[in-house]
């Protein structure tokens, strides 16, 4: 009866016909296609230029907008009618003189891409009430550049333009060539002193009749104007309130201006000045304006007076964030208090400290005189909008690099066990917007894990009992020592991103413990001051792109892997470092911890997602994703992935990665998702369901893409923010 519902739906969807809602006369665009006659022309992005498409498709295919729109009736006085037609999209009717103009815009677009002879051809097919567009392009063959010089009228930009000559002669003949020269003149000029020059005063001259059978344009790039003024810097004045100016000191205000007194005027260090300003979290916005204070005359630059003027936030504030959490069925609150200073050495230095408080009923545990979860947590970070260092002076001037220290307290008392992280850092972060980069270099990173407490029940059923898998546990249960280094990198760029991060722990420890010959504990690791320390090389990296269709219809592809390889002091990982898989960024037909190693198959032992971590992790996604109506957008999706251990763990049978096997303990699930879009965030629902399972026991479960169970395969997510 379900099933049969929701056909009848479908099929009132897209059989009931929209063309009702289209005068007569008129015609409605069903669908616009973009053709290119030239098997070696890309048409890609040529699209833009058409002035009318078709109605929004759902997935590229399903024109469930229109339907909706359809579904309403002529009488607007009616709700369900007014409803249908907001949540709906109203035909597009196809427009004569539109259409005619969007074949001008391809034909044009393409001439400027270096097709000179190039024509484009309208044609349409009419089916009823509706109209198919389809407009055919003839490139014909790029033309190339030929000889390319210069015309310049004024000697001393001739100077300086000629030293960084760049030729353009055998490139193929584009107005985006053309404009990209263009631009990088003009900035060239701004960052030599010419304040006052800009594009207009760069032309260029094409010919094509001195070669006409070689397809080839010769091009002169003409300089207008004989006599440009050339700017040095005045005085830099530091305007504001009075009360402003004293939250940052002078030094403070120096530093972050690259504009200099004495030098020429640079566009590019303009530039840099606001990207410097706008780093520092004491200050509000900034305004950077000249004033000519000397006019340039013949053989004497002119002068330019720079005013910055700052204006800055509230040094400090306090905030108070409450949360509701919910761990496998078990209820709590946390709540966190946070104190920022924005300018507490009045150099716009930021010292956050936070309090933590969460509390959890935890409910089915036997055994425990206590059933309660509590967690307190104090971390204080400063962070300094400069590179503090060993370095010199001007690099630290030049460095846009900011430098943080961290100290952060954790105590976790659980009914099986007393747990306490204290932890310090010291990092750098740096972002290189030209190129789309950021950067962070942990230069030091400690944790100390302590154990003050553990039940007697659950060093019995779990650390004792040698019948009970606890290799892996015992490890994870004792105090032990982590100092590491890490770096890492993200790239974005149009559609496509790319993250790594790689770290080594113990080795500077390993050293000085080998020199100084430390004391070696009952599992034969040395140890400081009586504790283990861990020992291991990590390495991550993520990469997603996407391919646009149109403005509401995108496919995203995202690969991700991760290995990491304890050594020397340590034969296993410590647990905050090992990998899990499933979950909501993750493989999403399984429980978030619940899949993997391998085709190990977890227990319902309380505590057995320690068992379900790995050393190496691979994740693979693909997610269609598309407008639906209003903020609501919707996605179909394919995960594949796993964890798998190194070593081969008696606590994790089948874990193990093997090469001749990997391939078949690959995980795979589909599912839908709705995505709604409130553009600062966006709340997500995934439903998904099972596809291949590595750890069934025969083939029905191992293959449950045929043989679904509903109680068994499916997993709902909901999470803020995209998966990737």
């Amino acid at each position: 009866m379900r099933h049969s519902l929701v056909a009848i739906a479908f099929i009132l969807l897209v059989g009931c016909s929209p063309t009702k809602f289209v005068p007569e006369g008129s015609y409605m665009l069903s669908r616009v296609e973009v053709k290119s006659h030239d098997k070696a022309f890309n048409p890609e992005g040529l699209e833009a230029y058409v002035r009318q498409r078709g109605n929004s498709r759902w997935f590229s295919s399903l024109k469930i907008p229109l339907g909706l729109y359809s579904l309403a009736g002529r009488d607007t006085t009616r709700w369900i009618n007014r409803t249908l037609r907001r949540a709906g999209e109203a035909p597009i009717l196809y427009d004569e003189e539109q259409a005619q103009r969007s074949k001008d815009d391809l034909e044009r677009a393409m001439q400027n891409r270096g097709y000179l002879n190039a024509k484009a051809q309208l044609r349409t097919e009419v089916k009823g009430k509706s109209i198919r567009a389809i407009y055919d392009l003839y490139p014909g063959t790029s033309y190339q550049i030929g000889r390319f010089d210069y015309e310049i009228e004024d000697t001393a930009l001739a100077r300086i333009i000629l030293a960084e000559r760049k030729t353009l002669s055998g490139q193929r003949y584009s107005v985006d060539a053309l404009e990209s020269e263009r631009k990088r003149i003009v900035s060239l000029l701004n960052n030599n002193g010419y304040y006052r020059f800009h594009k207009d005063f760069i032309t260029f001259v094409a010919d094509t009749i001195a070669n006409p059978q070689s397809q080839q344009v010769d091009l002169v790039m003409h300089v207008e104007g004989d006599s440009h003024p050339r700017y040095l810097i005045g005085k830099v004045n530091y305007l504001g309130g009075n009360e402003e100016l004293i939250l940052l000191r002078p030094k403070a205000l120096e530093s972050n201006t690259a504009i200099s007194q004495g030098s020429w005027y640079n566009a590019s260090d303009l530039q840099k000045t606001y990207n410097n300003f706008a780093r520092l979290q004491a200050v509000r916005y900034t305004s950077i304006r000249f004033r000519e204070s000397r006019t340039p005359e013949a053989g004497v630059p002119g002068l330019l007076d720079c005013d910055v003027s700052v204006s800055t936030n509230k040094p400090s504030s306090i905030s108070f964030q409450p949360e509701g959490t919910n761990t496998a069925g078990n209820l709590g609150a946390a709540a966190s208090l946070t104190y920022e200073n924005r300018n507490l050495f009045k150099g716009s230095e930021l010292l956050s400290i936070q309090l933590r408080a969460a509390f959890e009923a935890i409910t089915g545990l036997e055994g425990y005189q206590n059933e309660d979860y509590e967690e307190y947590g104090l971390e204080a970070k400063l962070t300094f909008p400069r590179f503090l260092g060993p370095l010199s002076k001007e690099f630290r001037r030049r460095s846009t690099a900011t430098t943080e220290f961290t100290l952060s307290y954790n105590q976790q008392d659980r009914p099986e066990f007393h747990r306490r992280l204290f932890q310090a850092a010291w990092r750098y972060r740096w972002a290189v917007p030209s190129r789309r980069a950021s950067f962070r270099f942990d230069l030091l990173d400690m944790n100390y894990v302590f154990m003050p407490w553990i039940s007697q029940t659950f060093k019995e059923d779990y650390l004792d009992n040698s019948t009970s898998r606890n290799a892996i546990l015992r490890y994870n249960y004792e105090d032990l020592f982590i100092m590491k280094t890490g770096f890492g990198l993200s790239y974005s760029k149009a559609n496509h991103s790319f993250r790594a991060n790689v770290e080594t722990a113990g080795n500077l420890l390993g050293g000085i413990s080998a020199m100084v010959k430390s004391k070696r504990n009952d599992n034969g690791q040395r140890t400081l001051f009586n504790i283990a320390y861990a020992q291991y090389a990590k390495l991550d990296f993520d990469y997603v792109h996407v391919a646009s269709f149109d403005a509401h219809n995108a496919l995203a592809v995202h690969a991700g892997f991760g290995i990491a390889v304890p050594y020397g002091n340590s034969k296993i990982l410590p647990f905050e470092k090992r990998y899990f898989s499933g979950g909501a960024n993750s493989v999403r037909g399984w429980a978030v911890r619940s899949l993997g190693p391998g085709k190990f198959k977890g227990t319902d032992g309380r505590i057995d997602f320690i068992n379900q971590t790995g050393d190496l992790k691979l994740d693979l996604s693909a997610e269609y994703r598309t407008w639906l109506f209003w903020k609501i957008n919707g996605a179909v999706f394919v995960d594949a992935g796993n964890i798998w251990t190194l070593r081969n763990y008696d606590d994790q049978p089948g874990g193990q990665f093997q090469f001749h096997s990997f391939l078949r303990q690959i995980a795979a699930s589909y599912g839908l998702g709705l995505r709604l879009n409130f553009d600062y965030f966006i709340l997500r629902f995934d439903a998904a369901m099972k596809a291949h399972d590595p750890s069934g026991a025969d083939s029905r479960e191992r293959l449950p893409l045929l043989h679904p169970r509903l109680s068994r395969d499916f997993a709902f997510h909901f999470a803020v923010g995209l998966p990737f």
